[in-house]
């Protein structure tokens, strides 16, 4: 953590600076994400879908985010 209260994480092998105290359901809406539409691995972990409101995201953290994309 800064002193400006932010975390430092790795989302897709890309740094970022998220603000500290977040759930990863925040981070994804954040990044313009849906979570209904994603899949998250958070240190090399699934994390399930029903969590993603109550999980908060830590400093140091990496995560593998996973869009779901429809088609025919």
């Amino acid at each position: 953590m800064t002193l400006d209260g932010s975390l430092g994480v790795r989302v897709n092998g890309e740094h970022r600076r998220v603000p500290g105290g977040i759930s990863i359901a925040e981070m994804l809406s954040e990044l313009g994400l849906d979570p209904v539409r994603v899949a998250v691995e958070r240190n090399l972990a699934i994390v399930p879908r029903s969590t993603l409101g109550a999980v908060a995201v830590e400093d140091g953290d990496d995560y593998e985010i996973v869009h779901f994309v429809g088609g025919g």
